[in-house]
C-alpha cells in the first residue's frame, strides 16, 4: 500500500501539522518506527518515542502537546488509538475475501446458506442451521443443528458451535473456542454419586460480540446463556450456564464467571477474575486483575481489587496495613515479651 498523510487524514478527518506528501507504505510501533512508516501515539508512557521514532507519520490526540521538536509528520485526531483501528479495518476489508464451500465439508441438506458464504475444509454443518450473508466459517468447524448465524460474522478454523445456539450479525468468534457446551451441572445422592443435570438450553451471542481464541461458553441448563450485544471476551475464558454478560463488558483472559451470575454493561474484568455464582455485578464495575469476586456488587463504576474483593479505597487502606504486616508482628512479639517480664 502507498498512501500520502494527506490522504490518510482526509480518511480520518484528521488535521496535518508537517509534510502533507509524507509517503507511507506501512505500519510500526512507535518505538519501532522505521521510515515510510505510520505509527501511532494514544499513551502517554510512550511519549518520550515521538521525538526518536523514524516512522514518518504519526497519529496523535488532538490534546497532545510537544515538549519538543518533532521530525515526524502528525495526524491529529480526537481519539488515536480509535482512529487506528479505523485504518487497520479498512485494510483488513480491502484484502479479498474467500466465497464458496470447499470440499471436503459437509453441509446438510436441510441448512440454508446466505449470499457470499465461505465454508472451509473438513467443516461440518448440521440440520436446519441458517447461515446469513457474507458469514466465514473457516476449515475444521462443527456448526451443530439449528443453530443460527446472523450476517458478515466470522467463525475461525476448530471452532464448535453446539446444537440451538443463535450468533448475532458480525460476531467473530477465534480458533478453539467452544459455544454450548454442557453447562457444570449434576446432582449428588444419597450414596454422594453426582448424577448429571441434562442441559437443555443454549447460548445466545447478540450482535457485534468478539470471543477470543479456546474461550468456553456453557449453554444454559434451562433457558440461555446470553452474552449481550459488543462485549469483547479474551482468549481462555470460562463462562458458565445461564450466565449474562451486560453490553460492552470487556473480560481480559484467564477469567471465570461461574453459573447464574449477571455481570452488568459496561464493565472491565481483569485478566485472571474468579467470580463466584448466582451474584450481580453492577454497571460499570472495574476489577483488577487476580480480583477474587465472591458477593453481589451493587455500586455502580466502583473499581475493585483484592480477594475477596473490595473496593480501590478500601483496598488502599488496607493495604497500607497488611504490608506492614512483619513489622507488627514484630511490634506485638516485643510487646508481649515486656508484659511476660
Amino acid at each position: 500500500m502507498k498512501f500520502t498523510a494527506g490522504q490518510i487524514a482526509e480518511l480520518l478527518n484528521g488535521k496535518v501539522e508537517g509534510n502533507e506528501e509524507a509517503i507511507v507504505r506501512n505500519v510500526s510501533k512507535i518505538e519501532e518506527g522505521k521510515p515510510e512508516t505510520l505509527t501511532f501515539l494514544a499513551n502517554p508512557k510512550y511519549n518520550q518515542y515521538i521525538y526518536t521514532t523514524k516512522a514518518d507519520v504519526v497519529i496523535v490526540n488532538d490534546s497532545f502537546e510537544a515538549e519538543k521538536k518533532i521530525k515526524a509528520t502528525l495526524i491529529r485526531v480526537p481519539n488515536a488509538y480509535e482512529a487506528l483501528a479505523q485504518l487497520l479495518e479498512m485494510y483488513e476489508q480491502s484484502i479479498p475475501q474467500k466465497t464458496g464451500i470447499e470440499q471436503p465439508s459437509f453441509v446438510d441438506d436441510s441448512a440454508k446458506l446466505g449470499d457470499f458464504v465461505y465454508v472451509g475444509a473438513f467443516a461440518y454443518i448440521g440440520e436446519n442451521v441458517r447461515i446469513g450473508d457474507n458469514v466465514k466459517i473457516y476449515p475444521h468447524t462443527y456448526i451443530g443443528d439449528n443453530v443460527k448465524i446472523d450476517d458478515n460474522t466470522t467463525i475461525y478454523a476448530g471452532v464448535k458451535v453446539y446444537k440451538n445456539c443463535v450468533i448475532g450479525k458480525q460476531c467473530t468468534i477465534h480458533a478453539g473456542a467452544v459455544i454450548g457446551s454442557d453447562g457444570f451441572g449434576f446432582a449428588p445422592n444419597a450414596n454422594n454419586e453426582y448424577k448429571k443435570v441434562a442441559q437443555i438450553g443454549n447460548v445466545v451471542l447478540k450482535d457485534y460480540v468478539e470471543i477470543g481464541a479456546n474461550t468456553t461458553i456453557d449453554r444454559a441448563t434451562m433457558g440461555s446463556t446470553v452474552v449481550q450485544k459488543g462485549v469483547k471476551l479474551d482468549n481462555l475464558i470460562q463462562i458458565a450456564h445461564n450466565v449474562e454478560i451486560g453490553e460492552n463488558t470487556v473480560i481480559a483472559a484467564q477469567s471465570g464467571v461461574a453459573g447464574s451470575t449477571k455481570v452488568g454493561q459496561d464493565c472491565m474484568i481483569g485478566g485472571q477474575v474468579g467470580i463466584a455464582g448466582h451474584i450481580t455485578i453492577a454497571n460499570g464495575t472495574k476489577a483488577g486483575a487476580q480480583t477474587g469476586i465472591n458477593k453481589s456488587i451493587k455500586k455502580e463504576n466502583s473499581i475493585q481489587f483484592g480477594s475477596p474483593t473490595m473496593d480501590m479505597g478500601e483496598f488502599n487502606r488496607s493495604y497500607v496495613v497488611f504490608k506492614r504486616l512483619p513489622q507488627l508482628k514484630s511490634q506485638l512479639d516485643e510487646l508481649k515479651k515486656k508484659l511476660e517480664e
